[in-house]
């Protein structure tokens, strides 16, 4: 039964290939085409018309062909519009259009998953259940719910058997993968098998809920008594593994400008907060909230002229450490300085690319690309774009994935396009500079050397009585 199901599966994805014309995609780029002779088991594809789908672009058509793969799919395919470095843009940017929307599971199979979670009747649990769900995705659902002690939540739950599901049309994925490696050697560049491997750890982070929930706190944590987002409370009596319970925010979601425009918001302000707060995570937290997609924000508009933002999944983080906090805000501030050699330097003092490479030859690399941007007024150059064409051209010179980066990429590629949507004169390199510089003056201010000193001081103290022993021992 394993056997056929397995099967079944590998017919539907081979049939989806072919529906949406993978086979013309891979002449089209110039790769020699092994999926025609698969076309022979299909013979309702045999006589289907040749102009059906020529009208769609090979983004759109491989987006439909994700969409009609199921939920797995289509995450793999949001994973891979963040992936600017390796994939073309026109396909990005079709893969972006990526809705994480699905059918909801049957609200009483979610009631019987938390009677069975907590061991009691969902009355005794909750005040009240909203049974019809009010968000459904790939993952989990979510449904409204009061707490005993009167508080609205968010009751968040993951799918039924969904760990199964994942691993199976995860072990499709990486088959495919290493067939796609072996098979076309062009598509090599796009890095078939690393990417499914990060996305395999990137989808395990998000179906633990425990996880999600920690997140959340050390969020809030970071903003607390903040006046311009807030991060939900989590209630921890209510929350394991597969169930997070939530407190129920209520906002304008940040796409819906005709409510946020109806009620005189700021939205000036509004974009200006956007990047303070992704700044703040990145530089002051080294923690930052790397799905932010309009989904997933929120606006407070009790007073419109000072809009506060409300954000909600946790699910997936990024950090950065010390040291590439540290060159990515020189990387910024000497990149728009036009200080090119400054830039290929600091990428081989950081390691992101090999001690060996020709500084002269990659400051001549990145001038190539970056100097055509600045002939546009500031306010009109993508920082995101900026920073993945900067990381593109320094793979040439085999700098090797940064997944770290890679999350940051996707981050600031959601802010600056969100921030432009709302105020588009956005002058995002106005709106940051300042924070970049008083973040470096700090960083090597007296006081940060003195809190340095602090901090390491305990370990000192302890490796100084071995010391000797140490410098004196016989090598």
């Amino acid at each position: 039964m394993k056997l056929l199901k397995r099967t079944l599966r590998l017919r539907s994805i081979i049939k989806n290939l072919l529906i949406y014309r993978f086979d013309e995609i891979l002449e089209e780029v110039g790769i020699e085409n092994h999926l025609n002779w698969f076309r022979l088991f299909f013979p309702s594809l045999w006589f289907k018309p040749k102009h059906t789908l020529d009208a769609l672009e090979r983004g759109q058509a491989i987006r439909c062909c994700l969409e009609s793969l199921g939920p797995i799919f289509v995450k793999f395919g949001q994973l891979l519009s963040t992936r600017r470095d390796i994939v073309p843009d026109d396909i990005a940017d079709a893969l972006a259009l990526l809705q994480d929307q699905v059918t909801p599971f049957d609200s009483n199979i979610a009631k019987k998953m938390i009677e069975s979670r907590f061991k009691k009747p969902i009355s005794d649990i909750f005040s009240t259940f909203e049974e019809h769900p009010f968000a459904s995705a790939s993952m989990a659902q979510v449904h409204g719910a009061v707490l005993k002690e009167g508080q609205a939540a968010i009751v968040k739950i993951l799918r039924p058997n969904i760990q199964k599901k994942i691993e199976q049309d995860l072990e499709w994925m990486r088959s495919l993968a290493k067939w796609t490696h072996r098979a076309f050697p062009k598509l090599r560049r796009f890095k078939p098998i690393e990417v499914v491997k990060e996305f395999e750890i990137t989808l395990f982070d998000e179906l633990d809920l425990l996880r999600e929930a920690g997140n959340a706190s050390q969020l809030k944590r970071n903003f607390k008594h903040s006046a311009i987002i807030y991060v939900p409370t989590i209630y921890w009596d209510y929350t394991h593994h597969d169930i997070l319970v939530m407190e129920r925010i209520h906002g304008v979601n940040i796409s819906d400008m005709a409510t946020l425009k109806a009620h005189g918001t700021n939205f000036k302000l509004l974009a200006e907060r956007g990047v303070e707060i992704f700044f703040t995570q990145v530089f002051r937290d080294s923690f930052f909230h790397a799905d932010m997609h309009p989904g997933n924000i929120f606006v407070d508009i009790t007073e419109p002229q000072n809009p506060k933002y409300m954000a909600i999944d946790f699910g997936i983080m990024g950090s950065l450490t010390p040291e590439d906090q540290q060159y990515l805000a020189l990387n910024f501030l000497a990149f728009f300085k036009r200080d090119y050699r400054k830039v290929a330097e600091l990428h081989v003092q950081s390691g992101w690319v090999p001690k060996d490479t020709r500084i002269d030859a990659f400051e001549a690399a990145i001038r190539t690309v970056c100097e055509p941007i600045f002939e546009r007024p500031l306010k009109e150059i993508s920082f995101a774009q900026t920073l993945i064409r900067l990381f593109q051209t320094a793979q040439r010179f085999n700098m090797p994935v940064q997944p770290q980066l890679i999350l940051l990429q996707k981050t600031l590629l959601s802010i600056e396009g969100l921030g432009r949507q709302l105020y588009p004169d956005l002058d995002l390199w106005a709106t940051a500079k300042p924070y970049l510089e008083k973040w470096m003056k700090e960083r090597f201010s007296l006081k940060s050397f003195i809190k340095e000193i602090r901090l390491q001081l305990p370990r000192w103290m302890q490796l100084l009585p071995h010391l000797p022993d140490r410098v004196l021992k016989p090598k």
